[in-house]
């Protein structure tokens, strides 16, 4: 049989429609950000980065860059093993601290990705807990979805951001059940954010225990980053907090917190943890260097909401259409796979910036998009440069305004 060939007809099927995926090969270079050495061969030699997910620029750092480094020097690059056969290290053990003391929690366990992190809690609590139910806003990551589908819990999906729905679908439960509201605060390819009040008042009423990923919201939102539940005051009713450490904390990891009790069960029972090599200390270093700075300093979150209001009052102004919403994440709407993916290569090609295409099975086919994310280091001018550029390309692509 020739397996290639089954290969390459999927392949070239994902190329009719628009969704084969093209990735940029980029070198960030510290101190320039986002300013990024371009190595392919049909873009200039530098190119401005409008979609990173280092929201705040604390991936370079000085402090971040000095604690990582210093403790490359001190510990090696690696971590030695997984948690339980070697690896774990104090630079793990503080970092924990500072992510429990982050969510206001009694503890607080590490993870290699975001993803592992809901993938690894879901499955766990989904398969260990009793007659348990998983409720699931319709919109969750699919990092959320293969955790719910991995721990073959039982599954109910309630509309997106509807509180009376989740009521609903929670009344109609068994009594005997153990229910698990599961959901995001900042929904990162609509940019939404949910009416997180709401949402845990309904949990409480129905005793279900909550489980909020802030991946898209910690280190954005709060007096000290700790996401939408800080600022709404609401981190202590809420069961279960996810985030990450590979957004605005600008390094990688992903991590839970919550009771002492439940992060020790994840722990002892999530294959996700248990066999994972950990993250090298140096990781840990910088992440936990980068945490405490953005819980003293709201200098970087307040740039970046003065950069986001421009942008979007520009886009207004020139009538180029984008999902409104109360986040950091502005989705320009482009509804067409293949005309989305050719202005994302037009803006890199002869504009030197870069953003990629969202398509389909990102977003739902239809709703294809740009999604930029200005940070405190995108100037006023880069601003007005990535405006002018997409006024030019929608009247050479012929692309709808947005109705005033």
């Amino acid at each position: 049989m020739d397996f290639d060939a089954l290969f390459t007809d999927q392949l070239d099927a994902l190329r009719e429609e628009g969704n084969y995926r093209i990735f940029a090969e980029l070198e960030r270079r510290a101190g320039a950000f986002p300013r990024a050495r371009s190595h392919d061969e049909d873009a200039p030699d530098e190119v401005t980065v409008w979609c990173s997910n280092d929201y705040l620029g604390m991936g370079q750092h000085p402090k971040v860059v000095a604690a990582m480094t210093d403790a490359v020097e001190k510990h090696g690059c690696g971590a030695g093993g997984t948690r339980n056969i070697s690896g774990n290290t104090h630079q793990h053990a503080l970092l924990e601290a500072e992510l429990a003391d982050l969510h206001g929690k009694e503890g607080a366990l590490l993870f290699t990705s975001g993803y592992v992190s809901n993938w690894a809690a879901l499955s766990t609590l989904g398969a260990r807990l009793p007659d348990a139910v998983i409720l699931s806003d319709e919109k969750n990551h699919a990092s959320m979805i293969e955790g719910i589908r991995h721990s073959r819990a039982d599954k109910v999906i309630w509309k997106h951001n509807d509180p009376e729905d989740l009521d609903r679908k929670l009344s109609a439960l068994p009594s005997n059940a153990t229910k698990i509201v599961a959901f995001e605060s900042v929904y990162s390819m609509d940019g939404d954010i949910c009416p997180m009040q709401e949402i845990v008042e309904v949990a409480e009423r129905h005793g279900a225990m909550t489980y909020l990923d802030e991946v898209h919201a910690v280190g954005m939102y709060g007096p000290r980053g700790g996401g939408v539940s800080e600022e709404l005051g609401l981190a202590d009713r809420i069961t279960l907090i996810e985030g990450t450490l590979g957004k605005a904390y600008g390094v990688v990891g992903g991590y839970i917190t919550g009771s002492a009790a439940l992060c020790d069960f994840i722990r002892s029972f999530a294959s996700g943890f248990i066999f994972t090599t950990a993250l090298p200390p140096a990781v840990a270093a910088a992440a936990r260097m980068s945490i405490a700075h953005l819980k003293e300093s709201a200098t970087e979150r307040m740039r970046q909401r003065e950069q986001v209001e421009k942008l979007r009052a520009r886009l207004d102004e020139l009538g180029i259409p984008h999902l409104p919403n109360a986040s950091h994440i502005i989705p320009v709407m482009i509804k067409d796979p293949v005309k989305c993916r050719q202005l994302a290569d037009i803006l890199m090609q002869d504009f030197g910036i870069y953003v990629q295409p969202i398509n389909y099975p990102t977003v739902p086919k239809g709703t294809e998009r740009l999604r930029f994310t200005p940070g405190p280091l995108h100037s006023d001018r880069d601003i007005e440069y990535l405006v002018q550029a997409l006024a030019t390309l929608w009247k050479r692509c012929a692309i709808a305004h947005a109705v005033a």
